[in-house]
This record gives structure tokens, C-alpha cells and sequence, in this order.
């Protein structure tokens, strides 16, 4: 997998690293501090994470000519801002992703598989917000606001879908915890119907808006 990744802290570049090599078995990260260091070439890449901040970036033309640049590869926005005049703004230049700097590692490596997978992730605040403004540019329509379904799932529940959001396969998740491998299906069934979900994917994604913390 080949990740670039632009931010003009070369600190906050080193932190990420760790987590971005566990995208996959492989991981070639090619690293920029601005944007004209970013667009230089747009070399192949099969996910993209750039500040909102970093030198050259100046509006939503910027982040548009980034997406257009690295297409069909997804453009995520890493940011110290949570504003969500900003957030909104990345959503509707197209881009799959928002992710906070103050989130934790494994859940911005669980956002980021997400986003691998053909998804798009905003933070729950901003699809509050456009929901209330009437906006339907973030990854989905937002509903009428519900009760945290995180707050449905049993002791065990919260476990296996905690190795879930890791990554982990249910065949890793039964040897982890020492239970049969069809006993974590029937778990996670009841976790998909509490969350209101139709799939894995779908549950990982609900768990991170809700404010799942690793």
C-alpha cells in the first residue's frame, strides 16, 4: 500500500507513521510539508492524508485540485481544527474524510480502514450540524438524533466489537477471547441488530460516531 501523507510538523508526521503501517502488511508512506511539495508529480497512491493548514492550502479550490490530482484515490483531511464551517467545507470539496488530530490513534486507524473500504467518515458534531442546516453532503443523511447504541451492547458485546474495530477477523476475535468461532457470529449479530447496522463495516462506522474510544 502506498500512503502519501502531507503535514508541514515533520513531529506530527513521525507520530502517524506508526499507525499508517498498520493499514496493511506493506505500507510505503511518501511524506510533504506543503502543498506544492504534495501536488509535485501527485504520484500514484492508494490513500491520501493531508493538513488543512500546511503552507499553500488556501480554501476549498486547494483540497479540490488535491482530489483531482491523486484520483481515484482517497483524499482524507487530518486537522487540529474541529470547526465545522471547516469540516463541512472538506465534505463538500468531495473529500472521504475528516479527522480530528486529537483523535486517538486506533480509532483514526479504524476511520482510515473505513475509508479504504469506500467509505466516507465525518465527525458525529458536524453531521449534527448538517443535519440541523439541512445539509446532506456528509456520508449520509443524518437522522434525527438517538440514543448512543453503544450503551445497548453487554460487557461481551463492547469486547468483540473493541477487536472488531482493530481490525480482526472472527476467526482472530474467537481465539483471542477462547470462545468458538460461531459464538462470536451470534454476537455479533446482536451487536449489528442493538447498532443498527447491516454489516461489519456499518457497525465499525456507527461505534466511531458515537464516540467509540480504543
Amino acid at each position: 500500500m502506498r500512503v502519501v501523507l502531507a503535514d508541514d510538523h515533520e513531529l506530527v508526521r513521525s507520530g502517524l507513521r506508526p499507525f499508517l503501517e498498520e493499514l496493511a502488511d506493506s505500507v510505503e508512506i511518501e511524506e510533504h510539508g506543503d502543498l506544492d511539495g504534495l501536488l509535485a508529480g501527485a504520484p500514484a497512491a492508494d490513500l491520501v492524508i493531508m493538513d488543512l493548514r500546511m503552507p499553500g492550502v488556501e480554501g476549498a479550490a486547494c483540497l479540490t485540485r488535491v482530489t483531482k490530482a491523486f484520483a481515484p484515490a482517497p483524499v482524507v483531511v487530518l486537522s487540529a481544527s474541529q470547526a465545522v464551517d471547516d469540516i463541512l467545507a472538506v465534505a463538500r470539496a468531495g473529500l472521504a474524510a475528516y479527522l480530528p488530530k486529537t483523535m486517538p490513534g486506533p480509532a483514526m486507524v479504524a476511520a482510515l480502514r473505513l475509508v479504504l473500504l469506500g467509505e466516507r467518515y465525518f465527525p458525529a458534531s458536524a453531521i449534527e450540524a448538517a443535519g440541523g442546516s439541512g445539509e446532506s453532503i456528509l456520508l449520509r443523511e443524518a437522522p434525527p438524533k438517538k440514543p448512543n447504541p453503544l450503551g445497548l451492547l453487554s460487557a461481551r458485546e463492547r469486547e468483540i466489537l473493541e477487536h472488531m474495530i482493530e481490525g480482526e477477523t472472527n476467526k482472530a476475535i474467537a481465539k483471542s477471547l477462547t470462545l468458538q468461532e460461531i459464538t462470536v457470529k451470534v454476537h455479533l449479530r446482536n451487536i449489528y441488530r442493538k447498532m443498527g447496522a447491516a454489516n461489519r463495516t456499518q457497525a465499525v462506522r456507527i461505534a466511531l460516531e458515537n464516540g467509540w474510544q480504543l
